[in-house]
């Protein structure tokens, strides 16, 4: 049987976690009264200044987010702690130093760091939940804003996940806001995003927060995005293999050094001599095929990959694991093997390494190759270069597609596994029409004119393959790109709490999700590092329908969103009972946490979740590898005595079930039980 560990082993080892990092448990000489009195008030003019600079039209969002992010430093730290020793104390007053800076030139019409060569520290205004989120850049001497330049994604390892998170990894890359470039050999711009700190292992929001990182470098300098490379070392060499090879097109190579590939053989290395291991439940087990990398090996096909790990490091299985499975793939695996070395590779591996991904760099991806084969086990990976799977059997079962376009123009694909429906994009599509086969089934593609090629859809209906027309008439329906689940998806894109306000049909119930809120909003600060974006469900406008996945808390008669939706949705909720599937429940005692697409009209394209944040807790998330979804789609509880003063981690309610909607999003009669 395999095995994972356990929250309860998480919670348990913290203490051990912390010697290991260095981080202290306990505070010895925190912040006094007057020293946290004296922050604040530093803390105030320096707000209110970069509030009226926010609406400032001279200043772009991204130049106040430059600013405010030493601001949010020094918040975080307060709030979260420790402040509890000299150099803990000179990274707040080196925070209120920076923002006082930055916050005065900008008032003076001055942004003189984004000139700067060398190391720099900058930030951007998430899309998400509208927080600030920093990312380190390095500008070479020789960067030429007139020419296109190469860019390297560069992921952090572990960082401490305590309030002083945030000003630590400013520390890390700031080197003040004029000067010299630093002594460097490279002729490339690298980014480094902050991830969330990361702890989340760049899944979900953090993954979202490296493409947002890469767009921000984007609007600043010249990046040639056929040469972008992706590396990190040991959780960001997790992050590397995981991003890289679910989205192969996006990276011209990827270079992951002493990051595991897998949950089971991470949980199994360097804890298993002194961890309590638990079974996971099925559906926690199905969904490992959207986290881990290891299931996406066959996409290195179409993205080189230079890794790295030492063959003393206590992860060097998974180097193992990953080698084999690229060999089953067919793909040559280009892993070098530092010998002697432990969870990190000496320098002069790292510059072969580094030597090897320029190689690739210098050749930047093919804009348009003849032959492409992709591998997916969800629709939140759907797409590389002119292909893309828009519709599956089942998900969480491998889906291949493989094409290839003749000299004459014709795409060929072997019978695709497990795919009911994709897309042809341009440039494989041509003005001309053409010729498709799938399997042993021709079929013509729609005349276009040459100035505004679009997308073509082909399905299988019914055992046959036909093409439906252009994707831009037609409406998919079902699990889709970016409405596939499960319910941790929500939070990768822009979302909103809503809030109930009216009369409870079930109080306990109505308490079970206030108290699910609570944690939800607690833990999003302290572990993504921003503000759970709420708001009551009387003041919800047609634009956060319009714009926001809807997150939305409490019964049918608390939650006047609830009630409104839940004839839509593929469950019976009553004052009295609650139905998924064949089983029911007394409603006065159970709850439901469950994603879905959006029924309200002018919601397209943004799901609606009831009563859940995150699957996974802090525990979790201190354990960074262990961030991957806990339930499915939608999950039962019995709901326990929640109070109000709980502790906001603490949540009264027992999972009995959980799994996963059909393609269609449509529950069947026994799947509850």
């Amino acid at each position: 049987m395999r095995y994972i560990l356990s929250s309860q082993f998480a919670a348990a080892g913290l203490a051990i976690w912390a010697m290991i990092s260095s981080l202290p448990i306990v505070s010895a000489d925190d912040l006094t009264d007057a020293e946290r009195q004296s922050i604040v008030a530093e803390l105030q003019p320096l707000q209110e200044g970069l509030s009226a600079l926010r609406n400032s039209p001279q200043v772009s969002q991204d130049r106040w987010a430059d600013a405010q992010i030493f601001v949010k430093g020094v918040i975080w730290a307060l709030d979260f702690g420790p402040v509890n020793d000299a150099k803990a104390r000179e990274l707040v007053r080196k925070g209120l130093r920076r923002a006082r800076e930055r916050t005065e030139l900008l008032a003076a019409g001055k942004q003189p760091w984004t000139m700067k060569r060398g190391r720099t520290i900058r930030g951007f205004v998430s899309e998400v939940d509208g927080s600030v989120q920093p990312y380190g850049l390095v500008v070479p001497a020789g960067y030429d804003p007139a020419r296109p330049t190469r860019l390297d994604v560069v992921l952090h390892g572990s960082r401490s996940a305590t309030g002083l998170g945030e000003l630590q990894f400013l520390e890390s890359h700031d080197t003040g806001d004029t000067g010299d470039a630093e002594p460097s050999d490279v002729n490339f711009i690298e980014v480094h995003p902050m991830g969330r700190l990361g702890e989340n292992a760049y899944r979900f929001e953090g993954e979202t927060d490296v493409d947002e990182a890469i767009e921000a470098v984007c609007r600043d300098y010249q990046i040639d995005r056929s040469r972008i490379v992706l590396r990190g070392s040991s959780l960001g060499g997790v992050g590397a293999w995981q991003l890289g090879l679910k989205r192969p097109d996006r990276f011209v190579a990827i270079g992951p050094a002493a990051g595991p590939v897998d949950t089971y053989e991470f949980a199994n290395s360097p804890w298993k001599h002194f961890v309590r291991l638990e079974p996971l439940t099925e559906w926690q087990k199905t969904t490992l095929h959207l986290v881990d990398a290891i299931d996406y090996a066959a996409n290195a096909h179409m993205v080189p990959v230079v890794a790295a790990m030492g063959d003393q490091d206590p992860y060097y299985s998974s180097h193992l694991l990953i080698a084999e499975a690229f060999a089953k793939e067919g793909v040559p695996f280009v892993g070098l093997v530092d010998r002697g070395a432990g969870h990190s590779i000496t320098p002069q591996v790292h510059k072969e390494q580094l030597r090897l991904l320029g190689e690739h760099a210098a050749k930047g991806i093919d804009p348009f190759p003849k032959q492409v084969r992709f591998v997916t086990w969800t629709l939140k990976f759907s797409r590389c270069h002119w292909l893309e799977v828009l519709g599956l059997e089942a998900h969480y079962q491998r889906a291949d597609l493989e094409a290839r376009v003749d000299a004459d123009g014709t795409i060929r694909l072997p019978e695709p596994r497990n795919v009911t429906r994709f897309a042809l994009h341009p440039p494989a599509v041509s003005a001309t029409g053409g010729e498709v086969t799938v399997g042993q089934t021709k079929l013509s593609l729609p005349l276009q004119p040459q100035s505004h090629l679009q997308s073509v859809v082909i399905e299988k209906c019914n055992g046959t393959w036909s093409c439906r027309g252009l994707l831009s008439d037609t409406r998919l329906t079902g699990k889709r790109p970016g409405l596939q689940g499960p319910l941790d998806d929500a939070f990768a894109r822009p979302f909103l709490c809503v809030r109930g306000t009216g009369q409870a049909w079930n109080p306990e119930v109505t308490a079970w999700a206030d108290a699910n809120l609570r944690r939800f909003s607690y833990e999003w600060r302290r572990h993504y590092r921003g503000d759970l974006p709420v708001r009551n469900d009387t003041d919800l406008t047609e634009d956060d329908i319009h714009r926001s996945n809807l997150i939305l808390f409490g019964d049918p008669g608390s939650n006047r969103w609830i009630s409104q939706i839940l004839p839509h949705l593929p469950i019976t909720w009553t004052r009295d009972t609650l139905q998924v599937g064949a089983a029911r429940h007394s409603a006065a005692d159970h709850g439901v946490q469950l994603i879905h697409p959006n029924p309200l009209p002018g919601a397209d394209g943004r799901y609606v979740v009831l009563n859940s944040g995150h699957t996974w807790h802090d525990a979790e998330l201190r354990f960074s590898y262990m961030v991957f979804p806990r339930l499915g789609d939608w999950a039962v509880f019995r709901v326990g005595h929640n109070s109000p003063d709980s502790a906001a981690t603490q949540v009264a309610e027992t999972v009995l079930t959980s799994g996963f909607f059909d393609e269609h999003w449509q529950l069947s009669a026994g799947e509850s039980r």
